[in-house]
């Protein structure tokens, strides 16, 4: 078992979703609640390309690199008295063998099958998720100079403590008896505004789940080569299980 692995986000995309506290609710497991912004939940896709990645003592050179999506709830977990700040995970998918392979096993976290195809270039990224379970993910956006108007975030500062404070996140297990619990650590944390213009993520786009008029898209944020060290987190046993 792993404790600490490190390496380098070379590039992170944060796709949101302003969602109604009450449907968001019922999306998160018993224990947790939404942690809200200008009255909404925010849900949405963490798209991550991590690069040299591998356990504490081992070079860089022999880190891997693997382009994985989260789809995450911005949440409290509620313990008597602890309000801890994190994100609920409700499914990690990556293009990595080995992500598939060890996540949940030696290192928390365990990732479905996806298939990605990146365009980054000049200021501009197109991607696209596709898995066999039918999650997929489309993204194309720009480098911009300001939150958009109407988001909950009132500034890019105020979008960077809500997202900072979430450093714990909390993911489903296929056993469904508990949540794998994971730390980021980061060097430096410096956040940069997007301007979407396509936007699709087939998990938030299901109205049974979420409902027409209690989802909207509202923002994504860009950040890039950041170094860091993802740490093992109390795993949470007994958990309700969400289906997802």
């Amino acid at each position: 078992m792993m404790d600490t692995v490190r390496g380098t986000i070379r590039r992170r995309i944060l796709v949101n979703f302003r969602v109604d506290p009450n449907v968001a609710q019922r999306r998160l497991p018993h224990g947790f609640v939404p942690k809200l912004s200008a009255g909404y939940a925010v849900a949405g896709v963490c798209l991550i390309r991590l690069e040299n990645e591998r356990p504490s003592r081992v070079p860089a050179w022999l880190g891997l690199s693997s382009e994985n999506a989260a789809h995450r709830f911005g949440a409290y977990r509620i313990d008597g008295d602890l309000r801890e700040d994190c994100v609920y995970i409700a499914r990690r998918h990556s293009g990595s063998l080995a992500n598939l392979a060890l996540g949940g096993r030696i290192f928390p976290g365990e990732h479905h099958a996806a298939r990605f195809a990146v365009r980054d270039e000049t200021g501009c990224i197109d991607l696209t998720m596709a898995a066999p379970d039918g999650y997929a993910v489309k993204v194309r956006a720009r480098r911009a100079s300001a939150m958009p108007t109407g988001s909950v975030f009132a500034s890019v500062a105020d979008a960077s403590r809500y997202f900072r404070g979430g450093s714990i996140g909390y993911s489903e297990t296929r056993s469904g008896t508990s949540l794998d619990g994971l730390e980021l650590g980061a060097t430096r944390w410096e956040i940069a505004p997007l301007d979407v213009g396509f936007v699709r993520s087939s998990y938030f786009d299901d109205r049974e789940w979420f409902p027409r008029g209690t989802i909207e898209f509202d923002s994504a944020l860009l950040m890039t080569d950041i170094d860091h060290e993802w740490r093992r987190a109390k795993s949470i046993r007994h958990a309700t299980r969400i289906c997802a």
